[in-house]
């Protein structure tokens, strides 16, 4: 009988949930800045976004490292479910994008209506620098099938992992850039030419997984959820994408 009164008495308390930790590619960064506060309004609860290469997320997440929620491309998605540190079947196509090219603000816009030009363009450029994500290895591999990367070698440059490479084109340390379009609408200081031509554009698809070590799934699978929906798309479209 007293414990039924205690229990009587004493109201029943649903606890906060705890802070989401994601760990996510940059190309993402900039639409989630507005998009994020509305995610944690709907959950009722905040989230911890680390945005770095997509290296670091592999090294990271092959380290073990515990995290509720990961977004990456769809091939690193696939090659950490397959060494386990993300749960096998978690994968969700959140937003795909392709690769644009930037020059300073300010600067004359090269043709880049078609490939033949984007080669003359960057055959007259004196410095040239592409990223080292899904993007920039397509592109070094591009490069190096057309001649490009022994013609150019002493004026084309890889950007660590992690980089904004229109910050080095804002800074005038370089002419022209290359990256996924989202990463290049983020900086500031550089005008966005275009996307690459057609005929050797790459479509990178970035997905959520939910690591092995999660605290969270059922957040994970919800942020997924909201980036794909309708309501989020107004932003992920500004920012250069779209949802798969």
């Amino acid at each position: 009988m007293m414990s039924a009164r205690l229990h009587q008495q004493v109201p029943f308390r649903v606890l906060p949930l705890p802070p989401m930790k994601i760990i996510a590619s940059l190309p993402l960064k900039a639409a989630y800045k507005e998009l994020g506060p509305q995610f944690e309004r709907a959950r009722g609860a905040g989230a911890s976004a680390e945005w770095v290469g997509m290296a670091d997320i592999r090294k990271r997440m092959l380290a073990g490292e515990a995290a509720d929620a990961v977004i990456g491309s769809a091939a690193l998605i696939d090659e950490l479910m397959a060494a386990g540190a993300v749960r096998p079947g978690s994968r969700v196509d959140v937003v795909k994008s392709g690769a644009g090219v930037a020059v300073r603000k300010g600067a004359p816009k090269p043709d880049i209506g078609s490939s033949e030009a984007l080669y003359r363009a960057l055959r007259s450029a004196k410095s040239i620098v592409y990223s080292s994500g899904p993007s920039g290895v397509y592109l070094a591999e591009l490069f190096k099938r057309n001649g490009l990367a022994a013609e150019l070698k002493d004026r084309l440059r890889q950007t660590p992992p992690g980089t904004l490479v229109g910050e080095l084109v804002a800074r005038g340390e370089a002419q022209i850039c290359f990256q996924q379009m989202p990463e290049l609408l983020q900086v500031e200081g550089i005008e966005v030419v275009g996307p690459l031509p057609a005929d050797i554009q790459i479509v990178t698809v970035f997905s959520g997984g939910i690591p092995a070590k999660s605290a969270d799934p059922e957040g994970a699978r919800a942020l997924f959820e909201f980036l794909r929906s309708e309501a989020a798309q107004p932003a992920i479209r500004r920012f250069g994408m779209e949802r798969p």
